[in-house]
This record gives structure tokens, sequence and C-alpha cells, in this order.
């Protein structure tokens, strides 16, 4: 690719900060907030846009700010996988800013200004993890995205709620320390921290046991957000956060910086090469893999809606983790286009979930016995949506599973294709129960006697939003070369491994 100077890279970190800012300054007028919540995000959505189309062209948009105190430049870069995460945040940004003025005024929540606010800062954060054009850019980033969401798990003010909050926060921060270490540790071998295609060269060459542990630090650092066991204890606790808050944490923000932040360290700074060498590589694809499985089983043990949901992410993004380490370009290729399908169906998932509370005040599946027939379309995309996490054909998430087993039974261990089919029975396990129960099973009587008995969907605030990534999420399964994301998914595997 051909590096371009260029400030949009910059722009698109700098306009959810700035939008941060107008909405503090609008705080005594909701609809002036959440006017420039919207606006921000379309232009959001126009720059990171354009990104994508200078990257699927062969160019690098660049944007550098002078040093750190170390020499290492401030940079931020929109290559291929760069351009792809900032692409589904901005997309999502958007929907979810739509989604949480429905969330938000259906429920007469406190603190909205705060909420806006911390929101589109970590947005901003989101697009720093994204754009970073080296290490230290990314991790203060990523240490930034820990501030910015840390008021959004603790938003309800409950003694649960700060609670969660400073276990996240301990969790986030631990990572962030061992991030840290990591690329000090890259930058003493190699004399450099920024991503390079295929690896720095200087890695090849530098003491074996010190590279280790510099790629076990950032590789651990990284796992924390994504969620890996043992360190996923943090996720499921966090669901005490808003509707819109987990669908952040999950879909557009946090788990998914983190499998991103293993991704750039598998591709752009060790290498397949280095990485296939490693004597850490079988075990994170251990872990990786008890995750897939050991995740499901929990979540069958949940009676509560979005813990279920949370544990199904959990093990949905060691499915990313997996295909990274597994290492083959189809492999590769299914777990950056999962990346992308996984966001459209879990966002689409919690903002069913979100809006059955919101109409109904149902937060355990066995109150939510015949909800379709109060809310038919709603129950009919989460549906939709969980067949597509279980890996039914037509829904997204069939496609991204179909390249990560095919990659893995072309990779040097192919018995762990196994783990992805016993994964998505386990998740058929979990989520069938919650479609059989909303769909099939009677009515609650006393719950649906009244006034909300009445058929009758969400407002369109909430239904737009999730209706809009449902359908998303089918043509990602349909036709996944309709969007850009399957483009630039390919592109990135070109780019490290060749055409």
């Amino acid at each position: 690719m051909t590096e371009v100077q260029s400030l949009r890279p910059a722009l698109a970190v700098a306009i959810p900060a700035l939008a941060a800012v107008a909405v503090l300054v609008s705080r005594s007028r909701p609809n002036l907030r959440e006017s420039v919540t919207a606006l921000a995000a379309v232009a959001e959505l126009v720059v990171v846009g354009s990104l994508a189309s200078s990257a699927l062209a062969g160019q690098t948009p660049t944007t550098s700010f002078g040093t750190f105190a170390t020499g290492i430049p401030l940079a931020f870069r929109a290559d291929a996988l760069g351009a792809l995460f900032a692409s589904v945040a901005g997309v999502l940004w958007l929907v979810a800013s739509v989604y949480s003025v429905g969330y938000m005024r259906g429920l007469a929540e406190h603190g909205q200004t705060r909420f806006f606010s911390a929101f589109a800062v970590s947005i901003a954060s989101a697009m720093g993890v994204a754009l970073a054009g080296n290490l230290l850019t990314l991790f203060v980033a990523y240490e930034l995205l820990t501030v910015a969401t840390y008021p959004l798990v603790a938003h309800a003010g409950t003694a649960e709620a700060r609670r969660s909050g400073r276990k996240y926060a301990r969790y986030a921060f631990g990572g962030g320390i061992a991030v840290l270490g990591g690329t000090v540790l890259v930058y003493v071998l190699a004399g450099s921290v920024t991503f390079t295609p295929g690896g720095l060269a200087g890695l090849g060459t530098a003491d074996p046991l010190v590279a280790e542990v510099a790629f076990g630090l950032l590789a651990g650092g990284f796992g924390v957000k994504a969620a890996v066991m043992p360190f996923h204890g943090w996720l499921p606790d966090a669901m005490v956060a808003p509707t819109p808050v987990s669908a952040l944490l999950h879909a557009v923000a946090v788990v998914k910086s983190g499998v991103f932040g293993i991704a750039r360290v598998v591709l752009f700074v060790f290498g397949p090469e280095a990485v296939r060498e490693s004597a850490l590589r079988w075990p994170l694809a251990g872990l990786a893999t008890a995750t897939m499985i050991l995740a499901g089983f929990l979540a069958l043990r949940q009676d509560k809606l979005k813990r279920v949901l949370a544990y199904s992410t959990t093990s949905q993004l060691s499915f990313i983790v997996l295909g990274l380490v597994v290492l083959t370009p189809t492999a590769v290729l299914g777990a950056l286009f999962h990346l992308v399908t996984h966001a459209f169906m879990k966002i689409t998932a919690f903002f069913c979930a979100g809006t059955i509370y919101v109409e109904t005040r149902t937060e355990y599946v066995p109150q939510m016995s015949g909800i379709a027939r109060r809310l038919p379309v709603t129950t009919t995309a989460f549906s939709v949506v969980a067949a597509g996490l279980v890996g039914v054909p037509l829904v997204g998430g069939f496609v991204s599973e179909w390249y990560l087993a095919l990659g893995t039974l072309a990779g040097p261990v192919p018995l762990l294709a196994a783990a992805f089919w016993l994964a998505a029975f386990v998740k058929l396990l979990f989520f069938w129960p919650i479609v059989s129960t909303a769909v099939f099973d009677s009515p609650l009587e006393a719950r649906w006697s009244g006034p909300e008995s009445r058929l009758s969907e969400a407002s369109p605030a909430l239904l737009g939003p999730l209706l809009f990534t449902a359908v998303v999420a089918v043509l990602l399964g349909v036709v996944p070369t309709a969007t850009p994301f399957f483009d630039l998914a390919e592109a990135v595997v070109a780019e490290v491994f060749g055409p």
C-alpha cells in the first residue's frame, strides 16, 4: 500500500471527541444534545467511509503529530485492518446513537448528558485503537477506552454497578499494564513499534526468550478485553450497565479492541512466521478453544438474558483469536470477517434485549413466555441473529465460521476445527430455549393483562436500529461482498500473506 499524508485519520478520532464536548455544553437542551450526537455520527461515517475507500484503492492515509518523549510518533493510519474496524465502529455508532435516544427516553434514565458524552469519548478512543499507527499510540487509545467506558459500566450508580465498574477497571488496567510492558520490550528488541505487514524485521533476530515474553505480555494484555479465559470475569458482571452500553462493550468498542489488538500483534508486530515458531502459539490456541466451549456451558446456567448474551460473546471472541493463531490465510480471513458479522449480530441481540426491557420490564428468560405475541418483529429479529450466532446459513455468522473451519482444517492441527462445531452446538442449546419460550410458550396472563397486553411494537427509535442491523447481518450471510467489509478483510490477508 502507498502511504499518503492526510488529516482524515486524525479527524476520525477528533469528531467523536468534539461531539462529547458539544454534548456537555448542550446538557440543558436534550433535543440539541441528541442532534449533536446524530450529526457527529453521520460525519464520522462519511470520514471512515472515505478511509475505507482509500484502503481498498491501495492507499494508506496517515497523520503524524510529532513524537512522544520516547521519540515514537503519535501516529494514525488507515490501512485495511484499521479501516475495517473503524468502518464497523462508524456504522454502529450511528445506529446505536438512534437506539440510545429511544432507550434512555423510554426509561427516563438519569444522567443522560453524561451517558451520551462518555459514549462519544468511547467511540473516539475506539477510533484511536483502530487507526493507531504504532503500538504506543494503540496503548494510549486502549487505556483511554477503559477510562471512557468506566462511567458507562457504573452508570446506574447502584452498589452493584459501582462494584462491577471497579472490577472492569481492575481487569482492563491490568491488561493495559501488560500491553505497555510488551510495547517496551518490542521497542528494545526491534528499535521500532510501527505496524508493518508481516511483522517487524528486527524481531526476527531478537533474543527468542525476551521476544516470547513480549508476545505473551501483548497477547495477554489484549486478551483481557477480548475476554479470553481466565480473564473473562469482568464481562458478565458489566451487564449491569444500560443495554446501549452492553451493545457498545460487545459489538462496537471494548471487546473488539481486544481481538483487534491481538490481530495487530500477530499480523503486524511479530508476523505469521514468528508466531508460528512461538512456544506460546499453541497454549494461546488452547485457551481460545477452551473459552469457545466452556463459555457456552456457562451460558447454559444463566437465566438473565443479557448474561446469556455476555457468555455468548466470550465464546464468539475466541473464534476470532483461534483463527488468528491458526494463521492460515483462510482462517485469518474468517477471523477478520467474524469481527464484522459478530458485531452486527450481537448488537442486534442486545438491541432486542433492551427493547424487551423498555416495553415490558422483562430481563429474565423464564419471564419471556409468549412475548413474541406482544413484540413479534423484535422477537423475529432476535431469532434471526441467534441463528446466525449458532452458524445457520443465510446469516453472516455462517460465512465467517465457514472460513474459520476451512482454514483450521487446512492448518497444522485440523482437529481444532471440531471446536467450532462443538461451540456452535452448545450455542444452539442455550439460544433455542430462549426463542422457544418467547414464541411457543403460553403468555404469562398475569404479566400481560391490562393495557400492555395489546399487540404493539416498540417506538421507531428502538425498532429501526435493530431491524437495520438484523438486515445487515442477513446481507452479510447472503451476499458477503455487498459491503466493503469482506473486501477489506481480503485486503488485510493479501497485505500480510501476499496476493
